[in-house]
């Protein structure tokens, strides 16, 4: 309640100039919409206040694309829908739940927001445009179908080209640059990280939070970065970089998780001359996280690699573990180098923009499954009340739960109930905001455009306010919207003027939320434990196919991504973190194997016997270990491949690092069953 307050009151010069582009973007969709002799204006209104959510012009770009491409493929899909069963309507109601189930589920199978609101457009617009026609049976007529879904349509697409307009012309915020910082922010995580994994005394929390933060912010790179190529020319070069550098702090990861590892669980193998890399590699990030320049840092990198390659051509180790750590610092140094390069192109506009495509979002068929039942269960029991009533204002109840329903699907049910709980509020606010100031003022207004827009803006400035603010974003939500359709201004307010209709669509908007908000409850979707094994079984799947890709690592990484955020959100309430630790050890495996092939493939060729069964038997150790079980054939698999070497190259030193690698790979195994196996385990 502190933020409600402060927000209106005392708002922030960012909020208040976001509110004002609100203001401004709904004002223009009004008066296109009424210039029009539009029937139903507000939904051009509703629809600008979507765009306003993120104000950044590359992200109201691709909303506004993805909207009005929703609105029409929903459109079309709703006129077809009506031309072959508009004497059916049970059976058209029965058709479009199955619509918005489908375009639920889909929405569930993709991560950006703005592609999930494409969905929830595709199916509200439809369900609008059948819902209206069929409340109308009387009046029914192919021409009168046609006007409905084109002036459906049509106020949708007003509204998502005005907050377009606007965004681009009045005080634009640019995708850049909070990719920017929220760029140098994963650089800084990811170098604090990886010197506290270097650092003996680093404790188990910290690690945990370090790595909870990298990949939240990670998420948000990869959702902006699909934005930031609508802003200009040099968008798509940005979004390369964004890309890149995503790619490299994953490699990352995988890679330091050996040294940390090593040096808290298995000190006896430490060396002195591991010890020595060890201080070295720690003293050059921590330098590199207090430079000044990416220069200064990329010179500093490329020093360390220097010496680190000259130190291994010119010293063998007969220890395999020193010839093995040494390659992967030198693999860290390589990194390092890329990641900050990535960086210097995406803040300088280099050039020389590497390349490299964005994560693969995680898709569960059965989570989504789960998703589009919900929305299908909220709509036939809206239905249901609508259909024993007859009321035309219990259309509500079956329109914005649905559009809710998909938008808010992916949070958990914890954020879930204080999100709703606040949008109930909002709407409650907006009943009486609607009746007692908008519609009591409008009354005397003589329907003048000047008047409306006047006794508008005002409400709606503060419910922007509100929504500018992340912790308060549901109550603007929950305002704006309703306070929209419960006016609903046009030239023609007689409908709003009925005070019975007024209050029945509150009634009904609020009862909408208030099903969705059980439905949630009651229908929760397949349990943590069960998403994780499925996570966990793909990823054993992605193992077994990594090397038959030509670009394994930046395939890997791509699939991975997604499934790191959703593991550590999943683990977040365990105390040992151990989902976390394995989701970790699979992005390393993945980097593993990939290195095992390409240094196998280099110097005995590619016919080895007993690697693809090698590979086959670490995706199966894996799988194993998730389970908390450990067997010997991946040990036998390990000892078998490197006699086989043997034969052909004989004790040479990439043999002996390759015997490292093993001797690693099998403790990370042991160790990691059992840690799942710990009674507060989530698995």
């Amino acid at each position: 309640m502190e933020a409600v307050l402060r927000n209106p009151f005392l708002p922030k010069k960012q909020a208040v100039i976001f509110a004002l582009k609100g203001v401004i973007a709904m004002a223009m969709a009004l008066t296109v919409a009424l210039f029009l002799n539009l029937d139903r204006p507000y939904w051009a209104l509703v629809s600008a206040v979507f765009l306003q959510i993120r104000p950044e012009s590359g992200l109201v770009a691709e909303k506004a694309l993805c909207q009005i491409v929703g609105t029409v493929i929903g459109g079309l899909f709703g006129i077809l829908l009506l031309t072959q069963l508009i004497s059916y309507p049970y059976l058209a109601l029965g058709i479009l739940g199955l619509w918005l189930g489908i375009n639920s589920t889909l929405s569930a199978l993709v991560r950006q927001t703005n592609f999930i609101y494409g969905f929830a457009m595709a199916a509200v617009t439809a369900e609008i445009i059948v819902l209206l026609v069929i409340a109308s049976p009387t009046t029914v007529s192919s021409q009168a179908v046609f006007s409905i879904a084109q002036s459906r349509m049509s106020e949708i697409i007003i509204g998502s080209i005005c907050a377009g307009i606007v965004s681009h012309l009045f005080w634009p915020v640019k995708v850049k640059n909070g990719l920017q910082i929220q760029a140098k922010s994963l650089i800084n995580q990811t170098l604090n990280y990886l010197v506290t994994e270097l650092n003996i005394q680093g404790s188990h929390e910290e690690r945990h939070q370090q790595i909870d933060g990298i990949l939240a912010t990670l998420g948000a790179v990869n959702e902006d970065s699909s934005a930031v190529r609508y802003e200009g020319p040099k968008g798509p070069g940005r979004a390369r970089a964004a890309n890149q550098l995503s790619q490299k702090v994953l490699s990352l990861l995988a890679l330091i998780q050996i040294f940390g590892r090593l040096q808290r669980s298995h000190t006896k193998l430490m060396s002195p001359l591991l010890t020595q890399l060890f201080t070295q590699l720690k003293q050059v990030l921590a330098n590199i996280a207090q430079a000044n320049s990416v220069d200064d840092c990329i010179e500093q990198v490329k020093n360390l690699r220097r010496e680190l390659t000259e130190y291994r051509a010119n010293n063998s180790s007969e220890l395999p573990f020193e010839s093995h750590m040494l390659n992967v610092s030198v693999d860290i140094t390589t990194e390092l180098t890329v990641l900050l390069r990535a960086y210097r192109a995406l803040e300088e506009r280099d050039t020389r923009l590497l390349n490299a495509p964005s994560t693969v979002t995680y898709r569960d068929p059965l989570a989504a499954i789960i998703v589009g039942f919900r929305t299908v269960m909220v709509f036939f029991i809206g239905a249901c009340i609508w259909v024993s009533t007859g009321s035309p204002a219990a259309i509500m109840i079956m329109i914005l739960p649905v559009i809710f329903s998909i938008m808010l699907a992916r949070f958990p049910l914890i954020v879930l109930r204080v999100v709703l709980k606040r949008i109930m509020i909002g709407v409650v606010v907006a009943s009486f905001v609607s009746i007692f100031y908008a519609l009591n003022l409008l009354a005397y207004s003589g329907g003048q455009l000047e008047i409306l827009i006047l006794v508008l803006a005002g409400p709606y400035f503060i419910g922007l306010l509100l929504l500018a603010d992340r912790e308060t974003l549901p109550y603007g939500l929950g305002f704006c919207i309703p306070f929209s359709i419960l006016v609903s201004p046009s030239t023609d307010m007689s409908r709003a003027f009925s005070i019975d209709y007024t209050l029945s669509a509150a009634m009904a908007i609020f009862t909408g939320v208030a099903i969705l908000f059980w439905v949630f409850h009651l229908i929760t979707g397949p349990s943590a434990q069960l998403l994780v094994h499925r996570i966990f079984k793909a990823t054993h799947q992605d193992l077994l196919d990594i090397n038959k890709h030509s670009a394994p690592i930046v395939w890997y990484n791509q699939r991975m991504a997604d499934r790191l955020l959703r593991l550590t959100h999943y683990d977040q309430g365990s105390q040992s973190r151990a989902i976390t630790d394995l989701a970790l050890t699979a992005l390393n495996l993945g980097h593993a194997a990939v290195r095992l092939r390409s240094v196998c493939e280099n110097v005995a060729g590619k016919d080895l016997k007993y690697f693809a069964l090698w590979q086959h038997a670490l995706a199966d150790a894996f799988l194993l270990a998730s389970k908390g079980q450990v067997d010997q054939r991946f040990k036998h698999a390990c000892d078998a491949l490197y006699q086989e070497l043997v034969c052909i190259l004989g004790e040479s030193q990439q043999v002996e690092a390759i015997q490292g690698m093993f001797m690693r790979i099998n403790l990370t195994f042991e160790r990691s069953a059992n840690s799942i196996k710990t009674p507060n385990s989530l698995l």
